[in-house]
Order: structure tokens, then C-alpha cells, then sequence
């Protein structure tokens, strides 16, 4: 994982948030009069948190494990370990 403390507290801060939109989440289901649109709008916020902390790990992963001063050794396990980061990403 992020190797830094301060890379570490920002990502914490990230799971704090998106846990404070799913609480907001569950509370809008929870409620007698939710509307529908506002439900869909806060997933999507959750959605959008998710999504950015993932895209930080990745960067960090590729940064921190396969570059290497700065140029990629690109060799053929970690091209494969990069294609397979991206495509479960992408799902």
C-alpha cells in the first residue's frame, strides 16, 4: 500500500468521506419521503469517491512498483500486471 504516511492519511481520509456519503445514503432510504433522483445523485457521489480513491491506488501502485527512476522496465510480467490492473479496474 501507499508507503508514505502522508499518502496513507490522505487515502483514510478518502474511505471517511465515502463512508460518510453512505451513511447519507442509508438515512435517505431509511426516511419515509426520500426521493428517488436524490438517492441516485448521492450514489453517484459514492460512485465518484470510490472511483478516485481506486484511480489513487492504481497510480500509486504503478508508480511506486513498476516505474522505476522515472522509465517503466517494462517487462512482460508487469506489462501483464498493469493489463490486468486496468481491465479490473475498468469493470
Amino acid at each position: 500500500m501507499s508507503h508514505t504516511r502522508r499518502e496513507q492519511i490522505k487515502l483514510l481520509n478518502r474511505v471517511k468521506r465515502i463512508r460518510g456519503q453512505m451513511d447519507s445514503v442509508e438515512r435517505a432510504l431509511a426516511s419515509e419521503d426520500h426521493e428517488c433522483a436524490d438517492v441516485l445523485m448521492l450514489l453517484a457521489a459514492v460512485r465518484g469517491g470510490i472511483n478516485g480513491l481506486m484511480a489513487e491506488v492504481l497510480e500509486d501502485h504503478v508508480r511506486l512498483h513498476l516505474l522505476q527512476d522515472g522509465h517503466a522496465p517494462l517487462t512482460p510480467e508487469l506489462g501483464e500486471d498493469l493489463i490486468d490492473l486496468v481491465r479490473a479496474y475498468l469493470k
